[in-house]
């Protein structure tokens, strides 16, 4: 029996240890091809390690794409994109939760049944609004687009019920009104499930690739989804420059990953602990 014991959690380990290693595989293949060069990355059969920390990809990726403006442009609308989701989202969730309102639960239940219209379905429209405002090839048309989020709204709705009403009581009590209330009590003691949106959001809007491709017309308001695809050539591709672009592209969105998985891991088990 104590053998079965001792054994069962090394099993779980081992387990835990070759699915972990199966998740990162792809991340380590690139960033070992990344240091290899044309004729390594082309050998038969493919070579997993490196012979040495070879650079030259990069440097060629650098000078084969503006890389920097690509990561510039994505860094930026990322970002204005994961501060205006959490912006409008926080007001939206606090008016469902503490305004009462004729019709609020109705409401709310259109606003988030909106979360089960495929996004494929409102780029003709979005796009023919977009060039009626003469927003192509333009920061607004890639952002304003999606300032709005039902599932950031949802989000912060679910994590502002579990707060006690008791503090919104007290907060009225001594005459704080709903903009001090939420901004002193409720955004606060919301850090986690803010920092769940505003990582969830910039990821999303760093990987976006079709609505760029769509709206851009110049290499000066591409992103880095689409710089990568620009490694590719019709006559041939080394796939270490490939591997190279993407790991340049991987970078930012790896530090706010890194950055941003304590408050990440909390915001997502908040509700899932009781006391």
């Amino acid at each position: 029996m104590r053998l079965a014991r001792t054994l069962r959690p090394a099993a779980v380990y081992v387990l835990l240890s070759a699915a972990a290693l199966a998740v990162l595989y792809p991340l380590l293949y690139t960033v070992l091809q990344s240091f290899m060069t044309n004729e390594e990355a082309a050998a038969y059969p493919p070579k997993l390690f490196p012979s040495g920390l070879y650079l030259g990809g990069l440097a060629t990726v650098l000078q084969l794409i503006p890389i920097g403006t690509f990561i510039r442009n994505s860094f930026v609308i990322a970002s204005a994109i994961m501060i205006g989701q959490a912006v409008i989202a926080s007001f939206a969730a606090y008016a469902f939760v503490y305004i009462r309102f004729k019709g609020g639960k109705l409401w709310f239940a259109l606003f988030v049944s909106t979360m089960m219209v495929p996004w494929e379905v409102t780029v003709i429209p979005n796009y023919l609004t977009v060039k009626g405002w003469g927003w192509l090839d333009t920061y607004p048309g890639l952002i304003v687009p999606f300032l709005a989020s039902a599932f950031g709204v949802f989000l912060l709705r679910q994590f502002f019920l579990q707060l006690p009403r008791e503090l919104f009581e007290a907060a009225r009590i001594d005459g704080c009104g709903h903009f001090r209330h939420m901004a002193v009590i409720v955004l606060p003691l919301s850090r986690p499930a803010l920092a769940t949106l505003a990582v969830y959001t910039f990821l999303n809007a760093w990987n976006m690739y079709l609505w760029p491709l769509l709206i851009t017309n110049s290499d000066g308001m591409r992103t880095v989804q689409i710089g990568v695809s620009m490694l590719q050539f019709e006559e041939f591709t080394a796939w270490n420059l490939v591997l190279c672009g993407i790991l340049l592209v991987l970078l930012p969105s790896l530090l706010i990953l890194v950055f941003g998985l304590k408050q990440l891991v909390r915001g997502i088990t908040a509700g899932a602990v009781k006391g």
